[in-house]
């Protein structure tokens, strides 16, 4: 529903309206049912190819501002985590002060048929050390645990855990038998003026914008490849589910999704 007509320029009527969430242009002779109505004087047919194609580009150019828009207000009043695709990123811009991280390797899975089993390591538990030296990434335990027979392992029970054990486990072939994962022991965002929400904003719609290309980009392959769309591509109904579940999680969660959108 309409606001109100702010003004009237070149016979188009600028008006605010009740939503701002997407907005609407109607363009002269677009519905029209003769060639006469279509091409009439001031119609979008009558325009220059130029100028039909900034017609065409505004609406596209207005949703890429406002989720910039969004990604600012997120980074600055939200407190947003930026998308980070590496942990060597992370670990960035921890040091830059984007962000206060702290990394450590969870055990996500003891393999009941390896070592670190039968030492009864328990899965879930955080590994600190391998043989008193301090690892963050499970590419650490790997260099640490290669052409070793045995290591010790200093681990917390689990990640809210504060007494630290001590647990020796025979390798084979340099290996445990569980599974490792990265896990953030710290993860905070500190607040950001306004000009540096606004970098870390340009910067998520770049990263946003990169990997929508490349995931369209694999879309297409696993189309040609499999000739059948990914289970975990959504559609209309899809993309309803996953807003009802943002938005149960808060407004910044629901914002977030929409920026993305």
């Amino acid at each position: 529903p309409r606001i109100r007509t702010m003004f009237v320029q070149g016979g188009t009527k600028f008006s605010l309206n009740w939503i701002p969430f997407g907005g609407f242009v109607r363009l002269r002779g677009e519905n029209a049912e003769t060639d006469a109505e279509r091409f009439a004087p001031g119609s979008f047919a009558r325009a220059s190819i130029l100028g039909r194609c900034i017609i065409l580009l505004a609406g596209v150019a207005m949703n890429l501002l406002f989720a910039v828009l969004i990604f600012i207000i997120g980074f600055s009043v939200g407190k947003w985590v930026p998308s980070y695709l590496s942990l060597d990123e992370m670990m960035a811009a921890s040091a830059r002060g984007e962000i206060t991280f702290v990394p450590g390797v969870i055990i996500d899975e003891v393999l009941p048929t390896g070592t670190a089993a039968a030492a009864k390591v328990p899965a879930g538990s955080l590994i600190l050390k391998v043989n008193d030296t301090p690892v963050v990434s499970p590419k650490n335990v790997s260099e640490l645990q290669e052409g070793k027979t045995s290591v010790t392992y200093t681990i917390l029970r689990t990640p809210k855990a504060t007494e630290e054990e001590k647990i020796t486990v025979a390798l084979k072939d340099g290996k445990s038998g569980v599974a490792l994962q990265t896990y953030a022991r710290e993860l905070t965002v500190p607040t950001h003026d306004l000009g540096t929400a606004t970098v870390l904003a340009l910067r998520e719609t770049k990263v946003v914008t990169v990997q929508t290309v490349l995931g369209i980009g694999r879309l297409v392959a696993t189309l040609v490849q499999d000739q059948k769309v990914p289970s975990d591509v959504k559609g209309i109904v899809g993309i309803a589910k996953i807003g009802k579940e943002s938005a149960e999680e808060g407004w910044l969660s629901y914002m977030r999704l929409l920026a993305q959108l």
